[in-house]
């Protein structure tokens, strides 16, 4: 082989790892350098600055961990793009041919792009604006020029990886049908064109529900639609979007949702889960249903680290779905049980959707957690009785062998250092030691540290792979919120919520039927969008409706999240069903057939805490 042929080798080959892996060093690094410096910081407060005379405080890690954070948000994008990885309503998607689903890839690419680029555009005319007007951060005095480049860096790389998306699509689709799909593209922005300064309402929610409908990311949708409507009606200078993109997610209590995340698949990938199943099998394995009672009970402690629902299937599913088919349970009771048994993971605390919502509504994440306590435990225990009784009918029992104290000793043993996660978390928290950020980024380095150094489970082959899960699956939750903040915006100046709350009222101003007729509505917007969406989307529409009616924006706030984790056991977008279908081999119908009973059980919970809110609220009190 000749030089040149060598040089030209190594360059493919370069250009091929680079297209491959540009984003994951700098997500890696990220994510482990905020993790370190909050639980830095949390160590320093209670220990440093105690017996230091003199030190001050370590002010500089918040800040800094606040823009990296940021940054690693907006750069894990473009690898969900790649990955094709994102939260979207697949009803109509999913009923095209295959050749409309191609062609419809090129559109949503499109209208995407159109984002991305817009929002890189009038991010770099934000940092031309920052360095003719300097500003400064606070902490580290660095200049905000520095944090905000992120805005064109980071969306211009998403529009890199769409055109790299377009042109794989391109070569699938042919001329014919990309050209199709280009002029359906511009056919919609034709409203913006031929009628100008339309209705606030009727372009947001138009555009919005046009997008859902291709199948643009929820996300993108939100976004899209906001800037669809601000060219349309001249609602908010255009330039303000940026910075709304940016200011929306540079919060530390949302940081925590990153962090959750990363426990629970440093939990998973560590071997922290497998340890706990054991243990809930030593206790319960003995009795009819024994592995699914186990199931079910790792499923709620697993909740308590984890704060996602899909996390928690994909976790302690991919270990106890294959043992209970192995014992001669059916397999679409197993994939529904662990389907079902998931929904509790945004229930007990930490919970995701609790951040999100008390972001959204201004209430304390700390009393979320706490009021989602016990419709998480009545959902767990509720779902164990459920699979005693129908084991005990289909004579499903547990595992025949010895069971004394000794085996129970060495099981919890083996499980001391999982079962001190939710005390890292929970005992962080409510003794008023650590914020919810900090418990959450103890528990992710908790759970990096004991599984690469204790139980070594994590290392050197996998651990990448642990974090670019953990930074893409938040990353995906981030952008949401970015996206969603806008659409709120434009929503508030549009007067969206006042006029649909005088709607309500002017309809019935029972708070009995006012309440029946949210949840039928949070039921049904949960069978076809993901809860975290659902949440940033309906939160500032609903919440002044229930507050008029005089219902507790926290109780409102515990009803909705129970509500919407419905969803994850319910077609055509029940991500739960999606994860054990996965696992089981078996299709989403069949397991959401099997599992109308355990549907029919989280609705009678939903329906006890709605209207009786003491169920939920006592431990608040």
């Amino acid at each position: 082989m000749s030089n040149d042929t060598e040089s030209a080798a190594h360059k493919n080959n370069l250009i091929g790892w680079l297209d491959e892996n540009f984003e994951k060093p700098f997500l890696f690094i990220g994510m482990l350098s905020i993790i370190l410096f909050i639980t830095f910081q949390t160590f320093y407060r209670y220990f440093i600055v105690q017996f230091i005379e003199g030190a001050g405080a370590a002010v500089w890690t918040e800040e800094l961990s606040r823009f990296i954070f940021v940054w690693i948000s907006y750069l894990a994008i473009p690898l969900a793009i790649k990955n094709r990885s994102n939260i979207r309503v697949d009803i109509i998607y999913d009923r095209l041919s295959v050749r409309f689903q191609r062609m419809s890839w090129i559109a949503v690419d499109l209208c995407f792009i159109a984002l991305t680029a817009f929002i890189s555009y009038v991010g770099m005319q934000h940092i031309f604006m920052q360095f003719r007007f300097p500003q400064t951060t606070a902490a580290m005095q660095l200049p905000y020029a520095v944090p905000y480049m992120i805005l064109p860096l980071g969306f211009a790389l998403m529009v890199i990886r769409l055109v790299q998306d377009i042109y794989k699509s391109i070569k699938i689709c042919g001329a014919k049908d990309t050209f199709y799909a280009f002029i359906f593209t511009l056919l919609m922005a034709l409203p913006l064109i031929l009628w100008y300064e339309m209705s606030i309402t009727a372009l947001l929610f138009g555009y919005f529900l046009l997008f859902l409908v291709i199948g643009v990311p929820i996300a993108i949708a939100l976004g899209l639609s906001a800037l669809a409507t601000t060219i349309g009606s001249g609602s908010l200078p255009i330039p303000y979007i940026a910075s709304i993109a940016f200011t929306s997610i540079d919060s530390f209590p949302i940081m925590a949702i990153p962090f959750f995340i990363a426990a629970g698949v440093f939990m998973g990938a560590g071997g922290l889960s497998k340890r706990l199943l054991k243990l809930a099998d030593e206790m319960l394995g003995s009795l009819y249903g024994g592995m699914a009672l186990a199931t079910v009970a790792t499923c709620m402690f697993f909740a308590a680290i984890s704060g996602s629902g899909p996390a928690t299937v994909a976790a302690i599913g991919a270990l106890t779905i294959p043992a209970m088919i192995e014992r001669g349970y059916n397999a679409f009771f197993a994939g529904s049980i662990v389907a079902a048994a998931g929904a509790i993971g945004v229930m007990i605390p930490p919970s995701n959707p609790f951040i999100i919502y008390g972001i959204s509504a201004q209430v304390s994440i700390g009393k979320l957690f706490i009021g989602g306590i016990v419709p998480g435990l009545l959902t767990g225990l509720s779902l164990m009785l459920f699979c005693y009784f129908y084991s005990k009918k289909h004579r499903w029992k547990g595992e025949s062998r010895t069971r004394n104290a000794k085996r129970f000793a060495v099981a919890i043993w083996d499980a001391k250092w999982a079962l001190m996660v939710p005390v890292i978390i929970l005992g962080g928290i409510y003794g008023g030691i650590m914020t919810p950020t900090e418990a959450a980024a103890v528990a992710a380095f908790y759970g990096l540290f004991i599984g690469f150094f204790v139980y070594k489970e994590i290392n050197i082959k996998n651990i990448v792979s642990c974090f670019m899960n953990a930074c893409s699956t938040s990353a995906i939750v981030i952008i949401l919120m970015a996206m969603a903040t806008i659409f709120g915006t434009i929503m508030t100046i549009g007067q969206v919520p006042a006029k649909i709350t005088d709607f309500i009222l002017g309809v019935t101003e029972n708070k009995i039927m006012i309440l029946l007729l949210i949840n039928a509505l949070l039921l049904f917007i949960g069978t076809f969008m993901e809860a975290l969406a659902a949440i940033v989307i309906l939160t500032p529409i609903l919440l002044p409706i229930v507050v008029e009616i005089g219902v507790d924006p926290l109780h409102f706030g515990i009803v909705m999240v129970v509500n919407l984790a419905i969803g994850f056991i319910t077609p055509p977008v029940g991500v739960n069903l999606f994860v054990a279908s996965g696992i089981t081999k078996v299709k989403i119908e069949q397991l959401a057939r099997a599992g109308m009973p355990v549907l029919a059980i989280l609705i009678a919970i939903l329906f006890l805490i709605t209207y009786v809110p003491s169920v939920s609220l006592f431990l608040t009190w």
